[in-house]
């Protein structure tokens, strides 16, 4: 791919950040720039791509799997395409193994993770239902331990029998979470569900309902529900169909997120896409696949996908309709090669290598013209 970062002075070019990540990461991420290079040209728009590395080969080359200088390149880019990293198998955070997705949401205040799980038509589910939703997950906050403190992590142990974990919900983060989910809703089929736990979490997630009920009165033409999270796990299996926008906290998110996409077909299509007032990371739903690595048989549909979504966000950021259609225009081309056992990768039951899939994406986007 090519490299090098200059300033974004013209509505033609898109600065973009790649970050390939661990295990199978730099593949699916030479995969993702081909296709985004190709479809930001069939609309005009050329694309700018500067290579960091995090990850392993951060760790070795400077101490930490998240040197300073990402964040920087981050922050000054148009968007940036992280690649899966291999968070799990990083040393301890004192010898440098950092989560580089955790650094750049607390960074960059990605505080909304869009994860959308829909069904294709081409490709079997296990409930043979016909479903598109999306799930607006904060990003921030909840009980993941990497972003709950301003120092220090959110879990500890004060004797080696006793581990606690703090949860933290703010009326803010809450707020501007669901006021997320019912943009989006808007754009969609105007129907937000909120998600909680406050029949036990009644401090923490009935602070999150008070606030999601405060945003409400901001939208009256979209239908409101509130569901428990077990019931909203259940509901999914049942009727995914009756769902369009589900707005929960961090943690739900996560795992309702891994769940609507497994019933949709597969997680190697889920797309999703980290983003905040100011900056978005287009980020793959799955893990990094050590055991495939350098095989040529990943499935490079999520990252592409993800790619696609943080394509319509600058679109939308810069009011440059041509943006939004190259990302539009992937996840037709996505859909088209997923469609065909032979042009589908291992992991959808086809034959095709990584390499092959990336052609076939490219290929249908040269058939809509």
């Amino acid at each position: 791919m090519t490299s090098g970062h200059s300033a974004d002075t013209a509505t033609n070019t898109v600065d973009l950040v790649i970050l390939a990540g661990d295990g199978i990461g730099p593949e699916i991420s030479v995969s993702t720039v081909s296709v985004v290079e190709a479809a930001l040209a069939r609309n005009g728009i050329s694309a700018t791509f500067t290579d960091g590395t995090i990850g392993f080969d951060a760790l070795r080359a400077s101490g930490t799997t998240m040197p300073d200088a990402i964040v920087d390149l981050a922050r000054a880019a148009d968007g940036v395409v992280l690649g899966p990293v291999s968070h799990l198998d990083y040393p301890p955070t004192s010898e440098g193994g950092v989560n580089p997705s955790g650094i750049l949401r607390r960074k960059l205040d990605l505080y909304a993770n869009i994860r959308p799980a829909r069904t294709v038509s081409a490709l079997p589910n296990p409930l043979n239902k016909s479903f598109n939703l999306v799930i607006a997950r904060e990003n921030t906050e909840g009980f993941y331990a990497d972003r709950t403190m301003f120092a220090g992590g959110g879990e500890f142990m004060p004797t080696e029998d006793l581990a606690l974990a703090v949860r933290k919900v703010t009326r803010h983060g809450s707020e501007r979470i669901v006021r997320r989910a019912f943009e989006l809703a808007q754009t969609r089929r105007s129907k937000v569900t909120v998600v909680h736990k406050a029949n036990v979490l009644r401090l923490s997630d009935g602070l999150f309902l008070e606030a999601a009920r405060a945003v409400r009165q901001d939208f009256p033409d979209v239908d409101y529900e509130e569901l428990l999270v077990d019931a909203a796990a259940a509901l999914l299996i049942r009727r995914p169909e009756s769902f369009d926008v589900i707005a929960t906290t961090n943690m739900f998110g996560d795992i309702l997120s891994d769940e609507a996409t497994e019933l949709s077909g597969s997680l190697g299509l889920a797309a999703s896409l980290n983003v905040g007032d100011s900056h978005a990371v287009a980020q793959a739903q799955h893990g990094s696949a050590p055991d495939i690595a350098g095989r040529g048989i990943a499935n490079p549909a999520s990252l592409i996908g993800s790619a696609a979504m943080l394509l319509d966000w600058i679109g939308q950021q810069r009011g440059d309709e041509r943006l939004s259609a190259a990302g539009r225009s992937i996840h037709r081309a996505i859909d088209a090669g997923v469609g065909r056992p032979e042009t589908r990768t291992a992991d959808l039951h086809g034959t095709a290598t990584t390499e092959h899939f990336t052609r076939a994406v490219i290929e249908h986007l040269d058939s809509e013209n």
